[in-house]
């Protein structure tokens, strides 16, 4: 069984309050957990108005797997929210 973890940091450009922060990134959280039956959580950032870190996990068998859903994760957040840009991305395998 391996387990991958993906860390995202997302430019949250036209963001003026953590209200909006909030109405911004919680579709994103539920979306992709929706499209790829994965954890997400916002873990880091949670003061600064215009960044936003997500951790996201996901369980597979084959090591590979992990790491092809999590890149598919990356191609569909760039797709569906081109207006706000990753600014970094990381992702983990343990075997």
């Amino acid at each position: 069984m391996t387990i991958g973890v993906l860390s995202l940091t997302i430019h949250l450009p036209d963001c003026h309050s953590l209200k909006e922060k909030r109405r911004l990134v919680k579709p994103i959280l539920a979306r992709l957990h929706k499209e790829f039956n994965i954890s997400v959580v916002e873990y880091g950032n949670h003061d600064t108005w215009q960044s936003c870190e997500l951790l996201i996990a996901c369980v597979a068998s084959p090591g590979n797997y992990a790491e092809q859903i999590l890149q598919q994760v990356i191609t569909f957040y760039e797709s569906h929210w081109p207006d706000l840009p990753l600014t970094r991305e990381k992702i983990e395998i343990i075997a």
